[in-house]
């Protein structure tokens, strides 16, 4: 089993993926831990999967395009790794905040986000009005659902395996029943899998993070607000109709006894 394993879901990243896969590449070949490394391609129509196939080393999970929702829920199913670490393509939080993210994993939190707000965090090159938008839509995602976590939306998350696979098993709006999609599609997944966590017990923690805006982002601000704020309003619903009362998953035998204390190096 790796120590590690990285899920990056991807839409259309012919552009940047390669090198991503590249600067997170260099970092892993520095570490004394075994890693994997899982590319899950979201339906795009250009060279994206083709891409990352041909990189050493990268396994790529090719699917239909249901958003990005559901493509980290299948690549966090796929991750054979002691420890599941989300980052999204643009790499726009250092791979290297990692261990920032496990320090707090082995003090015993079970979902550990990255957070841009908060001491120590910082945004680079963020336009004024993109944060405003994030703080209102933190704000809703408060008031209707979730209190008390700073930034949701950060597309940097860390679990152990048993905690992620319990958990994407458990959501609802990304699920199995997930519809294609027709072109980019923002979602607010981690609203849902952050509630989830909460009403199982599990600890979150967030760590500040070094974040930089890319200015290619596919965010449409108010196509992806809309259905944002959606997904938030539909997770207080499957909540009171009781959609999330489901018998805790079983684990299997590898999944038992997971909280090593030493990573097993790379041979």
């Amino acid at each position: 089993m790796p120590w590690l394993s990285i899920v990056i879901p991807a839409y259309n990243e012919a552009g940047r993926l390669p090198q991503t896969l590249t600067m997170i590449q260099r970092y892993l070949a520095t570490q004394s831990f075994t890693s994997e490394v899982l590319v899950v391609d979201d339906g795009s129509s250009d060279a994206t999967a083709d891409l990352a196939a041909a990189m050493p080393g990268v396994a790529v999970l090719r699917l239909d395009h249901r958003g990005k929702g559901f493509a980290v829920r299948a690549g966090a199913l796929a991750a054979r790794g002691h420890y599941i670490l989300v980052s999204d393509a643009d790499l726009a939080v250092p791979v290297e905040e990692w261990a920032r993210l496990e320090q707090m994993l082995q003090h015993g939190y079970e979902v550990v986000i990255g957070s841009r707000e908060g001491i120590g965090a910082t945004r680079d090159g963020e336009p004024w009005y993109r944060h405003v938008m994030g703080r209102v839509f933190n704000g809703l995602i408060a008031l209707i659902a979730l209190r008390g976590i700073n930034d949701t939306q950060c597309g940097f998350k860390a679990m152990p395996r048993h905690v992620a696979h319990d958990l994407f098993r458990r959501v609802r709006i990304y699920g199995d029943g997930a519809p294609v999609l027709q072109g980019a599609a923002v979602t607010a997944y981690d609203v849902e899998l952050l509630f989830l966590a909460r009403k199982m017990g599990y600890r979150i923690a967030e760590v500040p993070v070094r974040w930089h805006y890319g200015t290619e982002t596919k965010v449409n601000p108010l196509r992806d607000s809309w259905r944002n704020l959606r997904d938030v309003v539909t997770v207080r619903l499957n909540d009171l109709r009781g959609r999330y009362r489901a018998a805790p998953t079983t684990l299997d035998s590898s999944e038992e006894g997971w909280r090593d204390t030493v990573p097993p190096k790379n041979s």
